[in-house]
């Protein structure tokens, strides 16, 4: 294959990749997206493995055929509510890809690379194993908090931020000793220590980051996974590799500021490490009595949803875990047919990370024009006769604006209860992910509906019917 029939193909797959992120931003265009990327990725491996890969194929193809069936197998058995953990998982192959093919590099000896050509080209290694570690560990640790294996809560070591400015100095001198060592053949130590610092950093400052904050953990770990691919297509002079890296971080990058807009959280502090945990803890304990309660049955839910005319559902994890978008989509349906007005309020965090609501709902083919953002809905609570709040806590938390030094304070939050009436399916009366009580379940306008939420959901389906 000629360099000109290479060049082609990458400029068609970046193409491709383009069209692919702009699907990817609307819910109705995600599908024509995900299809534009699968045809660009596919295009650049087969463009590479013909034009560019000379040997080694037998390799290749175990790499290919292993990966592909991993791939395939994770595709088919993971569940929605376990889509966070298996994205956080996957930026840290990236991460640890990039390690790998700065050390490969760095043992290649390549002479072409002298002088200033060698020092930029060991600059590239240092930054691609930096980064890529950094991603690697953080990546692994954000896998662990969403999946329940470790604690979600923050791990706050005395002096944190200087503790992470120690270890980037440190990094910065490993990595001065390599250049200097590396002109005369040699660096290897020096380049170990920059990459055991960067995955002790990768580890502490995700670490430091509570469980509330995990969905912008994961949008900022998407753009980490990104610029190591970048780092990865210096470091082997591949021009698709470096815009396919630039692409995914600069995205990632600009989600999680959006994210951050939307929790009331600084963008430095997430690249710090520890955001979000300097807020206090005050307002975690409880905050009313059991007799406060007042639970309901599905029937009398039911007749509330039967005589509305305005009616906001609010889906959280919750909802996720018990897989019942199937099941509010009927009730939906139903209510419409009764002619009453039935829309959806997407928190931009709910869930476990971006966009996990909007996958759930369009998977159970909820029309995307009564889906709204929280800004959109917020200003019309006043008017809602019943919001429905499936399985979500810390979105619904008025916590956020009546209680200052609470750890969600200040977060934007969809505020139900404005409204006439507020029905909360819950399992229990178990905090959410951020481990702060919730002053809603006590409010006098507030209806508990316990139980398993797609069970819940489906016995106020038969009493609509």
């Amino acid at each position: 294959m000629s360099q000109g029939v290479i060049t082609a193909a990458y400029i068609a797959a970046t193409i491709l990749f383009i069209l692919s992120l702009g699907g990817l931003s609307r819910p109705e265009a995600s599908r024509r997206g995900n299809l534009f990327g699968v045809i660009g990725m596919l295009l650049a491996l087969t463009a590479t493995i013909i034009g560019i890969v000379s040997g080694n194929y037998f390799i290749l193809l175990g790499g290919v055929i292993i990966g592909g069936s991993i791939g395939l197998m994770l595709a088919k058995k993971v569940a929605m509510t376990q889509m966070p953990e298996l994205v956080a998982i996957l930026h840290s192959l990236v991460g640890m890809a990039a390690v790998l093919v700065g050390f490969a590099n760095f043992l290649n000896h390549d002479g072409s690379f002298i002088g200033v050509h060698k020092t930029i080209h060991d600059v590239e290694t240092c930054l691609g194993i930096f980064i890529g570690g950094l991603t690697f560990t953080g990546s692994v640790v954000a896998f662990l908090k969403l999946s329940a294996r470790i604690s979600g809560k923050p791990m706050l070591l005395p002096a944190r931020h200087w503790l992470n400015l120690v270890l980037l100095v440190g990094a910065v001198w490993f990595g001065a000793i390599f250049l200097d060592q590396s002109a005369a053949g040699d660096g290897a130590l020096p380049l170990v220590g920059m990459t055991v610092i960067a995955f002790i950093l990768g580890v502490h400052m995700v670490m430091a980051i509570g469980g509330a904050d995990m969905p912008v953990v994961v949008s900022m770990l998407n753009s980490y996974s990104g610029w190591a691919a970048a780092a990865t297509g210096f470091m082997l002079n591949n021009d698709l590799l470096i815009v396919v890296g630039a692409l995914v971080g600069s995205s990632g990058a600009i989600l999680s500021y959006i994210m951050c807009r939307a929790m009331n959280r600084k963008f430095i502090a997430v690249i710090a490490g520890g955001f979000g945990t300097s807020a206090g803890t005050h307002g975690a304990g409880p905050v009313g009595e059991a007799g406060d309660i007042v639970a309901v049955e599905a029937a009398e839910a039911a007749d509330l949803l039967a005589n509305a005319r305005d009616v906001v559902i609010i889906p959280g994890y919750g909802m996720a875990v018990a897989q019942a978008q199937h099941v509010v989509h009927e009730i939906t349906r139903k209510l419409l047919e009764k002619k009453i007005k039935v829309r959806f309020a997407i928190h931009p965090v709910a869930g476990r990370m971006p966009g996990h609501m909007n996958v759930l709902l369009a998977e159970a083919h909820v029309p995307y024009d009564i889906v709204f953002e929280l800004d959109e809905i917020n200003p019309d609570f006043p008017k809602v006769d019943v919001s429905v709040v499936i399985g979500a806590n810390d979105i619904v938390n008025p916590a956020a604006q009546e209680v200052p030094n609470s750890p969600i304070a200040g977060m934007p939050v969809l505020e139900c209860w404005k409204g006439k009436n507020t029905i909360v399916l819950k399992r229990s009366m178990a905090t959410g992910y951020a481990g702060v009580d919730n002053p809603l379940f006590y409010k006098e306008n507030t209806k508990m509906l316990f139980g398993d939420a797609r069970s819940s959901l489906e016995s106020i389906l038969k009493n609509l019917e």
